[in-house]
């Protein structure tokens, strides 16, 4: 469906059925798009692990609310760059390596 496909800025819930934990992370990460993503779970340490294996710049575990102090930015075709934080600061630093 288009609403699972493309990049909706909500307030919108897609409530799709999947059969174990490995199918849930299949359907999230099956996007061109990587901006964010939530995960609920009965304990931290499952929603964690499943966090760990979502392809989004951010992941909201349990509720977990927004935080403008870490760094900001998705993965695939939301974009690669960071704002805030020391990864953000880093978009603006220039590497030189100098051999002798």
């Amino acid at each position: 469906m288009t609403i699972a496909q493309e990049e909706i800025f909500g307030p919108v819930l897609s409530i799709i059925p999947y059969e174990d934990e490995e199918d849930a992370v299949r359907i999230a990460n099956d996007s061109i798009y990587g901006l964010a993503g939530g995960v609920w779970a009965g304990s931290v340490e499952r929603a964690s692990r499943v966090a760990r294996r979502l392809r989004t710049g951010q992941v909201e575990i349990n509720g977990g609310r927004f935080n403008p102090m870490v760094p900001f930015g998705g993965y695939k075709q939301s974009g690669h760059g960071r704002e805030l934080g020391k990864y953000g600061l880093e978009e603006f630093l220039e590497i030189k390596s100098m051999l002798m």
